[in-house]
């Protein structure tokens, strides 16, 4: 019984940092993925050693944990797959005591959340039957591209998609669920979320779900039908942040600062708004297309400024802004800021050359550059 499942990253168009504030914002799939193999080895077919075992391909670790020590850990397991529940305070702490006897490297301490999530899911889902589950990703982590989120609800889908939960038809090529299970995975991936996060938003999970764009605004979203998916290179600047002291700081300047702050969140909205209108206009041919992305690119580079009105930007990210610049490239942060990745929408008729010289100047500063294209597909799982 094996399966496999993919659930993209995401990014923020527009609307970050002011969202906390009311405004609207707009976040969106791209085609970067976490890929998870998932192989239940039911009694009397498992290996006979009896074990959960996670293998975190990119970082070189593997988990394993014998059954019966999961079953000493936790007092009771009852696996619902189909009611998605809460990590109780006691049970994170039987999950924070499993994951520490694996002694995770102090350069590697920031996955253990991660591999807690895992727990909580896996037992909340299948209880005590031997697995292997295998994880890679296309995503940076922890760069403001929903790396976790991604984790999550592929983790999520690939649990469920082998149980009663689920009457999805086993064949092969990639498969999507239906709205019924792809809800209930984006719940079972919410509360991984919440392992990791503490208090997430569900922007993230929801994207990865759903995939496409979502327009969101104190807690309402809204789907996005975009007429024409957007091509975008990330640049990762590899430069971590604190998201938390980030939000705080942008809190402390609207405190100092109330009607100068609230005319730029108001204007953030109003950028948003227009942003999503853009996206979902026709645009049947190449000038229509051409001036459908001038509009984008506009909207993003005023976002850009009033997002360093805010405070949010660092020194990496203009150096980004600056060297696209040079190629008329119009570009803005995505995420907290501080640091993490910026977004340079790349035209459709943009000639490759000038995309691998920027690409070649950002690298050769010590940047990752990763193309992708915004607004595609959400989870998908396949039974090959």
């Amino acid at each position: 019984m094996e399966v496999r499942s993919r659930a993209p990253g995401k990014i923020i168009l527009a609307g970050e940092h002011a969202v906390v504030h009311g405004a609207t914002a707009v976040a969106a799939a791209i085609d970067l993925y976490t890929h998870v193999l998932f192989r239940l080895l039911p009694p009397p077919y498992d290996s006979g050693d009896g074990l959960v075992e996670l293998e975190l391909k990119d970082v070189d670790l593997v988990f394993s944990w014998p059954l019966s020590r999961l079953e000493q850990a936790f007092k009771e397991i009852t696996p619902l797959p189909s009611s998605p529940r809460s990590c109780s305070q006691e049970n994170l702490e039987v999950l924070q005591m499993l994951v520490g006897e694996k002694n995770i490297p102090e350069a590697r301490i920031e996955l253990s959340s991660g591999v807690y999530a895992f727990l909580h899911l896996y037992t909340s889902i299948h209880g005590l039957k031997p697995a292997k589950v295998v994880v890679t990703s296309d995503l940076p982590l922890g760069s403001g591209l929903g790396s976790s989120a991604s984790f999550c609800v592929s983790i999520s889908a690939a649990l469920i998609a082998l149980t009663d939960a689920t009457a999805i038809e086993k064949k092969t090529g990639w498969l999507t669920f239906g709205d019924t299970e792809l809800e209930l995975v984006n719940k079972w991936a919410f509360e991984g979320e919440k392992i990791i996060h503490g208090k997430p938003s569900g922007i993230d999970n929801t994207v990865s779900t759903f995939g496409s764009m979502i327009m969101f605004r104190s807690g309402e979203l809204t789907r996005i039908k975009s007429t024409a998916p957007l091509k975008m290179l990330i640049t990762n600047t590899k430069v971590g942040r604190n998201t938390k002291a980030l939000v705080a700081g942008v809190s402390e300047r609207a405190f100092r600062h109330p009607d100068a702050m609230q005319s730029v969140f108001a204007a953030v909205d109003f950028i948003s708004k227009e942003m999503s209108t853009v996206i979902e206009s026709p645009a049947s041919d190449d000038i229509s297309v051409t001036a459908k992305e001038e509009k984008i690119e506009e909207l993003m580079e005023m976002n850009q400024g009033l997002l360093q009105c805010m405070g949010v930007s660092h020194a990496s990210i203009e150096a980004v802004l600056r060297t696209t610049l040079k190629y008329k490239l119009a570009s803005k942060l995505t995420g907290a800021g501080g640091g993490g990745c910026v977004l340079t929408l790349l035209p459709t008729l943009l000639c490759n050359t000038v995309a691998e010289r920027a690409i070649d100047e950002l690298e050769a500063g010590g940047f990752q550059c990763l193309k992708a294209e915004v607004g595609g597909k959400g989870l998908e799982i396949s039974f090959e």
